[in-house]
């Protein structure tokens, strides 16, 4: 049988390409390659930015100023700082808690739960990604 062609035995086109099972979701989506885990780190345009480019999501990027919706730090808006693909997280500055050494350290946010307010269009790659699916 063909992944993705015809079925040889019931000449007819087949569906599904992905698995339905919780185990095979979750062992592609934790075993996904940086590429793939870079487009599913995106985050949710802000209304202004939606009506600019049209879009309602776009993957994150350092530099970036995304609001935090939910969670500790809720309303806080920042810069991100960090993508972290290995991790699904972001750390955004001044989203950060004191450890009893009194050192600061960011606290990881999932890209679910942010926003992006303002993007920073720095790599002109970024730019004709934005112009192409525009």
């Amino acid at each position: 049988m063909a992944i993705g062609g015809k079925c040889r035995q019931h000449n007819r086109l087949r569906v599904r390409l992905m698995s339905e099972q919780p185990r095979k979701q979750r062992k592609s989506f934790y075993g996904a390659p940086l590429h793939q885990r870079h487009k599913s780190m995106s985050v949710t345009l802000s209304p202004e930015l939606r009506e600019e480019h049209d879009r309602r999501a776009l993957p994150v990027r350092k530099g970036d100023t995304v609001k935090v919706l939910r969670g500790d730090f809720k309303d806080h808006e920042g810069k991100v700082e960090k993508v972290d693909l290995k991790n699904y997280r972001l750390l955004v500055e001044g989203a950060s808690v004191q450890k009893p050494d009194g050192n600061q350290v960011y606290h990881p946010v999932h890209p679910s739960n942010t926003m992006i307010m303002e993007l920073s269009l720095d790599d002109e790659e970024r730019n004709k990604i934005i112009e192409r699916k525009g």
